[in-house]
């Protein structure tokens, strides 16, 4: 019998994050690699959420915030990719 572990919220996070990052590279990678036509369309089309930028302006100093993902299908393989491996780490 296994001794079971304590996976961490943080660190679930922190490989759902990795495994999109990985996944949206290698899709961007690909996209690049084949030749014009449908399949390339398909690897590089992505949505792009965004939010910002947002100033805050404090007299003594001003903050700029914004956030941006893009995020095409091999990166939802590599988020689902890292669940499973969550699953069994």
């Amino acid at each position: 019998m296994r001794p079971t572990r304590h996976k961490s919220f943080g660190f679930l996070l922190f490989m759902l994050i990795l495994g999109m990052i990985i996944g949206t590279a290698v899709g961007e990678a690909i996209g690049h690699i084949v030749p014009d036509g449908v399949v390339k369309s398909f690897f590089l089309a992505a949505a792009d959420p965004s939010f910002g930028p947002v100033t805050v302006n404090l007299v003594a100093f001003t903050f700029t915030f914004g956030f941006s993902l893009k995020i095409n299908l091999i990166a939802v393989l590599g988020v689902f990719a890292t669940v499973y491996l969550f699953r069994w780490y």
